[in-house]
């Protein structure tokens, strides 16, 4: 299958290379330390503060260092999505080339839903590592892109200590950008507008909502169809988007930059810039904030990252959970894009509670649901209670496989760095 082919003087329309996705498939569970770092590398204070921000979370669990040592964890831990913003880059030995990520030209990539699990809480000090790879790949007909690729990554996240603390299954899919703008599914969609009557009305909802902190949420005391209550997050701005990436999101690994890094950065990834209407060579990631490019690809506006949702959607459960809960796991879906000017209401429930050896573990269901009635990011959760009669939540125990993984990963790590050391002495 070809490449590209030209559609007038200058615009390239990129398809699908059968050898990307035979690649795709071919390195199907093999995984790779990340030699990446993302914004941040190390767990700080400022960190942990500013990132719970970014996406309008003022838990003092989480923003005041204080509070935070009076709890059951001592300290500080960063928010559950820690891992879209903090990570250290791991040294490794060089990859085969057949095990290297098929690129992907000009392929647009959407995230339409993840599952995480969390197994420890990283604190002030701790410094992040992860590897990554494929775990699932499949080719299908999507109802907006036509074919499409859904890639299913899994990335495990580990502490200094090679001590797992989280793991993300995050489900991609990929389409040709051009299919999409054909389609045109979207064009009947219209902004949202409001007025003084509707801000008001959502500014009640913020006014009334708050993170549960330190008063107790027993096991005991959790029943069956208990609402998990209110949150509103919205109408979406683009000063919303940049605030969430100054909590360090969407700088890895297409690293966006500026100035002379900018020109580096589009001699290594040419295909990630598309002129702007002013002819200017822009990231394709614009379409976070940039309508005009949305509308150039068939979408009606600008819209969130899948990953904002997710915060959004454990912001929800960790002010409902207080501090001595965990959240075990979650999984998202996300169904619908959210738009510059949207607004996302969140409700949920309880669904089950169960013992398992000695943790006390409550299942919810939740979403968020736009101004239009739809659902766009449907979830389900398990979390860890404190218990009346046996004491405080107990935490999960990740998989002997992945830290024995971890461990030769820093152990290489620590080689190379010391063979690094020699050289420059010698």
């Amino acid at each position: 299958m070809t490449t590209a082919e030209k559609a007038g003087a200058d615009t390239e329309i990129y398809e699908f290379l059968e050898s990307d996705i035979q690649r795709a498939r071919d390195i199907v569970g093999i995984y790779h330390g990340v030699t990446q770092r993302e914004q941040f590398s190390r767990a700080t204070p400022d960190f942990i503060r500013n990132f719970a921000r970014s996406y309008g979370d003022d838990n003092p669990l989480f923003v005041d260092e204080d509070y935070a040592k009076d709890t059951r964890w001592g300290g500080q831990i960063v928010p559950p999505m820690f891992n879209i913003a903090l990570r250290q880059e791991l040294l490794t030995d060089p990859m085969p080339r057949e095990h290297r990520r098929p690129a992907f030209r000009g392929i647009h990539v959407f995230v339409s839903g993840s599952t995480t699990d969390w197994y420890r809480p990283v604190y002030d000090g701790d410094t992040v590592y992860a590897f990554h790879g494929f775990e699932k790949v499949e080719l299908k007909e999507s109802e907006f892109a036509g074919r499409s690729l859904f890639v299913t990554r899994v990335h495990v996240q580990f502490n200094q200590r090679a001590e797992v603390v989280q793991a993300q299954r995050v489900l991609t899919i990929h389409t040709e950008r051009h299919e999409s703008k054909k389609r045109k599914k979207y064009d009947a969609i219209e902004a949202a507008t409001y007025t003084p009557e509707d801000i008001a009305a959502i500014d009640e909802l913020y006014a009334a909502e708050k993170p549960r902190g330190a008063e107790t949420r027993y096991w005991e005391d959790v029943e069956v169809g208990d609402s998990l209550g209110n949150m509103a997050k919205g109408p979406l701005t683009a000063t919303d988007m940049m605030v969430f990436h100054s909590g360090g999101y969407g700088f890895a690994p297409y690293t966006p930059s500026a100035g002379r890094l900018a020109y580096k950065n589009r001699q290594r990834i040419g295909a990630f810039y598309i002129p702007n209407e002013q002819g200017v060579p822009d990231v394709a990631q614009r379409i976070h904030w940039d309508s005009e490019y949305a509308r150039s690809i068939g979408l009606p506006a600008a819209y969130d990252y899948g990953m904002m949702r997710d915060c959004w959607l454990t912001h929800y459960l960790t002010d409902w959970i207080g501090d001595e809960g965990w959240i075990e796991s979650m999984s998202s879906q996300m169904r619908k894009f959210n738009y510059l000017g949207d607004t996302h209401y969140f409700t949920g429930s309880v669904v089950g509670k169960r013992v398992e050896g000695d943790r006390y573990l409550v299942d919810l269901e939740f979403r968020g649901t736009s101004q239009r009635g739809e659902v766009t990011c449907p979830a389900t959760a398990t979390v860890s209670l404190p218990s009346r009669a046996a004491g405080l939540a107990v935490l999960p125990t990740a998989p002997a496989e992945w830290e024995r993984i971890a461990a030769q990963l820093l152990k290489r790590n620590g080689e190379l760095r010391a063979e690094k050391r020699r050289a420059a002495q010698a």
